[in-house]
Order: structure tokens, then C-alpha cells, then sequence
């Protein structure tokens, strides 16, 4: 079998110093050119702005924030551009605050129709998907302001708008679930997002499971799988491996960067299960 690589383009090199707003947590799966849907001679002002956004991803610094404003000028309604100054903001409170206004202006420029028609099919019609990149990115500044049951419902209903999950919020979800303790959810989120063959989300399924109801046949059949699907895992997780940065650019399922790129996301979450560790090795 083919191996699966995932690749994480706008990963930022190095560690930033817990940054107000991280680039992956605004553009998942991006495909900005798809959006476009034209030539770039548009003379509206709405795809004027968004010629003008398409050049903000792509640039860095000051020039990335004159562009967004250059956009915001133009469109009042330009919900990347509220994403892209909501990275360069100087607090998460500020970061909150644009892309809230960012949320808005990305439902007036769908309208209530959108919301009520096409419900379930969101992402695939390329003008939701400023919105679901403004929504998306507020959901992380709120987890890391302490609104956690703010941050998951915006998930929540994210995953409804698109239960496809273009935007792989569902492993995030899984994790800030998990924290929380809401297990009945996680399950359910789990049995909807059935995958057989992601390590990542059935080594987070496992501790789940163990956090839950400890060492049982469940838990177990789910270790033995995690393990089979990547084994360099544990390792990593237990700190017997040292995790380097930047964490991969990309990552390839069943290896080491893999390994790698989860255990520094989510080890946190494991060393604050007692005896999860040592269960997984046993």
C-alpha cells in the first residue's frame, strides 16, 4: 500500500513563543487559487479585494497587514482580510475581536439564505469558505483564552455547516473534548469520523477509551491498533525521544515524523491521564 502523506504548507518555521493566532489554525487545507474562480480582472470591489487577498497569503510582515487593509478598504465584507490582521494582532483579545468581526462579515456576505439552504455542503461552495477560516481561526483564540465551551461550539457548528470536514477540525475537536471530559461527544464524534487507518486519531481514541474506562477490551483492542498503525508513537510521547523543531513540514502516516507532529501536539493531553503512559506500553 501507498504510504499517505499530509502536507502542512503554511506551517510556520521554528517554535514561535505561544503565537496569538498560529498560521494552521486559520488556513487548513487552503486553496486559495481554487477560490478565485477567475482571471483577476474583476471590477467589482468584493473581487477586487479578493485579488487583493489572494496576494496577502502569499506575502509576509507589513506587507501582509497593508494588503488586508487594502482589501478591508475596499470590501467591508472580507472576511480573510480579518483573519490575515487577526495574525498580526498584539494580544488574543485583539486577535478575538477582529475575527469575531470577521465571523460577521462573513455571514453578511453569504446571507441567511446560505445558512438555511446549504447547510451540510459548506466548503464545497467556494464562498463559504472565508467564513469557515475566520470561524475556525476564533475557535482556537478562544480555546487559548480559557472560552473553551465557546471554542467547541463553533466547532460544533462548523461540523455541522460541513460534516466532510474539509478542514480537519475534527481531530482538534477530539482533543479539546477530551480535556474537557465530555466523553458521551467524543464518542459520537469518533463513531461519525470512523477512520481505520489515521494513527493519530486512534492513539487519541485510545486515551479516550482508557481515560474513560480504564483497561478494558475496548481500550486495549484500540492500543493494539494505534501500535500497529505507527509505533514510533510511544516513544516520543514518553519523552524517551527528544521532539524536534520545527516539527515537520509534512508528515507521513505510519513514521516517525508523524510520531513526531502528534506527540507534540497532544502529549500534554496524555501525561494528564494517570497511568495513560505506562498503559500504552504495558
Amino acid at each position: 500500500m501507498a504510504k499517505r502523506t499530509v502536507v502542512r504548507p503554511w506551517r510556520a518555521s521554528g517554535k514561535p513563543a505561544e503565537p496569538v493566532l498560529a498560521l494552521a489554525d486559520s488556513e487548513p487545507e487552503l486553496v486559495l487559487a481554487a477560490d478565485a474562480g477567475g482571471d483577476g480582472q474583476h471590477a467589482k470591489p468584493r473581487y477586487r479585494a479578493e485579488d487583493l487577498i489572494y496576494g496577502a497569503w502569499e506575502a509576509t510582515g507589513r506587507r501582509r497587514v497593508e494588503l488586508a487593509r487594502e482589501a478591508l478598504a475596499l470590501w467591508a465584507d472580507c472576511a480573510d482580510a480579518y483573519v490575515l490582521l487577526a495574525q498580526a494582532a498584539s494580544s488574543r483579545e485583539k486577535a478575538r475581536e477582529l475575527l469575531e468581526a470577521g465571523v460577521a462579515a462573513g455571514e453578511r456576505a453569504l446571507g441567511r439564505r446560505v445558512f438555511a439552504e446549504d447547510a451540510g455542503d459548506f466548503w464545497l461552495i467556494f464562498e463559504t469558505r472565508p467564513y469557515m477560516r475566520a470561524r475556525a481561526a476564533l475557535a482556537a483564540v478562544l480555546w487559548r483564552l480559557g472560552r473553551h465551551a465557546d471554542a467547541v461550539e463553533h466547532q460544533r457548528e462548523l461540523l455541522r455547516l460541513n460534516p466532510r470536514d474539509n478542514q480537519m477540525l475534527r481531530y482538534r475537536q477530539a482533543h479539546w473534548l477530551l480535556e474537557l471530559k465530555s466523553y458521551d461527544e467524543l464518542e459520537a464524534l469518533f463513531a461519525t469520523y470512523a477512520e481505520g487507518r489515521v494513527p493519530g486519531f486512534i492513539y487519541t481514541q485510545a486515551l479516550a477509551a482508557f481515560a474513560r474506562r480504564g483497561d478494558d477490551a475496548t481500550s486495549r483492542a484500540l492500543r493494539a491498533k494505534a501500535l500497529k498503525l505507527n509505533p514510533h508513537v510511544p516513544a516520543y510521547l514518553a519523552g524517551r525521544k527528544r521532539l524536534f523543531e520545527p516539527r515537520p513540514d509534512y508528515t507521513v502516516f505510519g513514521e516517525e515524523s508523524e510520531a513526531v507532529d502528534y506527540a507534540a501536539g497532544v502529549g500534554e493531553l496524555w501525561a494528564r491521564v494517570p497511568g495513560a503512559l505506562t498503559w500504552l506500553e504495558s
